[in-house]
């Protein structure tokens, strides 16, 4: 069985394809929205998941599983509103949502995917 991994660096990588399934990093807010609200940090987060299914052969329509980390459970509202704005009608993944602490103080929430490749 083929693996293929996308951006290796020694801790981690970007992306890992196997048997036609997309496991990605955690995504966050990219640097430009790193110190905004919670609705901020997750559009510019789901931007960047956007980007990193695009370069991996797949797209939102094929999500399977997703886990979002919250700082503060007090967000859950105003990340579910740029949440449901984001998934395409019908294609909604199996989704976990916790409280966890984030990687730096002033990031909000965090998101790990799994999808499908097209194609595959």
């Amino acid at each position: 069985m083929i693996i293929q991994r996308h951006d290796t660096k020694a801790r981690m990588s970007r992306a890992v394809i196997h048997n036609g399934v997309a496991y990605l990093c955690g995504q966050v807010a990219g640097p430009d929205a790193r110190h905004g609200d919670i609705t901020a940090q997750t559009e510019s987060m789901l931007a960047r998941v956007d980007a990193l299914l695009e370069e991996i052969g797949s797209d939102r329509e094929h999500l399977l599983t997703a886990t979002v980390y919250l700082a503060d459970g007090g967000n859950m509202a105003a990340m579910n509103a740029v949440w449901d704005a984001w998934v395409p009608a019908g294609h909604a993944p199996a989704r976990t949502c916790v409280v966890a602490p984030m990687p730096a103080d002033e990031l909000k929430v965090e998101v790990t995917v799994t999808a499908a490749v097209k194609g595959q």
